[in-house]
C-alpha cells in the first residue's frame, strides 16, 4: 500500500484530521531558508508533535543545510524522520545519518531533467529515502509550489534506486491516482494540494487525497 505524508501542518487540529483519515506521516516545516508560508516555530512544532498518537511518523522538513544546525533541532523536536529540503550535500547527509542512527533521513531531489536521476543516485547511498519535488526559481520555492514535474523522470528514478522513493510536487486529490499509476512510488507527499483558501487544511481535500492514494496504491 502506498504511504501518505501530509506536509505543511501548522495546527494540531489539521494534523489530527490527517491521522484520522489515514495518513502515515505528518510533516512540519521548521528552519526556513527559502520562501514558504508554512514554516512554524520550534515551540509550535513540539506542541503538536507531543499530542499526536503512537505509530505516526513525525517529519522535520527543513531548509537548514549543515549537520550542526539540523541535528540539535531534530533532537529538540523529537521527530522520527528528517526531510532534508535544502542544499545539504551527500557527505553532510551521511554525517546526520551516522549521528542520528535512530532517525530516518529523506533527501528532497528536485526533478528538473535527466540530471535529477544522477543526483538521486548520489543521495541513495547515504539516506533512507529520496523525495521527488518541484522547484520554482521565480518564487524561491523548493517545495509547496503546487506544480507537477515530469513523472517520466520520476518513474526512471524509482526504477534505478533500491531505496524508497516518495513522490511530491503538485499532487492533489484529482491527480494523485494517475501519479501513482505512472510513477509507482513507495509513498506520496502533499501540501498545497490539500489547502483551503485560508492556507490551512481543507478537510474534504485531505480526506479525498488520502483515501484515493490508499485505494490506488
Amino acid at each position: 500500500m502506498v504511504r501518505v505524508k501530509i506536509c505543511g501542518n501548522r495546527r494540531l487540529e489539521d494534523a489530527l484530521k490527517a491521522v484520522e483519515y489515514g495518513a502515515d506521516a505528518i510533516g512540519f516545516l521548521v528552519g526556513q531558508r527559502h520562501s514558504s508560508p508554512d514554516f512554524i516555530s520550534e515551540a509550535a512544532a513540539v506542541g503538536i508533535i507531543e499530542q499526536l498518537p503512537p505509530f505516526i511518523s513525525t517529519v522535520l522538513v527543513t531548509h537548514l543545510v549543515v549537520p550542526e544546525e539540523i541535528i540539535p533541532l531534530a533532537q529538540k523536536l523529537g521527530v522520527s524522520t528528517i526531510q532534508l529540503h535544502g542544499e545539504t550535500n551527500p557527505r553532510q547527509a551521511e554525517t546526520i545519518k551516522n549521528q542520528l542512527p535512530y532517525i530516518k533521513i529523506y533527501k528532497a531531489v528536485h526533478v528538473t531533467g535527466e540530471e535529477s536521476v544522477k543526483l538521486a543516485r548520489q543521495y541513495s547511498r547515504v539516506v533512507d529515502a529520496v523525495l521527488l519535488d518541484t522547484i520554482s526559481v521565480a518564487t524561491d520555492q523548493v517545495g509547496g509550489t503546487g506544480r507537477v514535474h515530469d513523472w517520466g523522470i520520476s518513474k526512471e528514478i524509482v526504477k534505478q534506486l533500491d531505496i524508497p522513493v516518495i513522490l511530491a510536487g503538485g499532487l492533489n486529490p484529482d491527480n494523485v491516482a494517475e501519479a501513482i499509476r505512472q510513477v509507482e512510488p513507495f509513498g506520496v507527499d502533499v501540501n498545497s494540494g490539500t489547502k483551503a483558501a485560508d492556507g490551512y487544511k481543507d478537510y474534504d481535500k485531505l480526506r479525498s487525497f488520502i483515501r484515493t492514494a490508499k485505494l490506488e496504491g
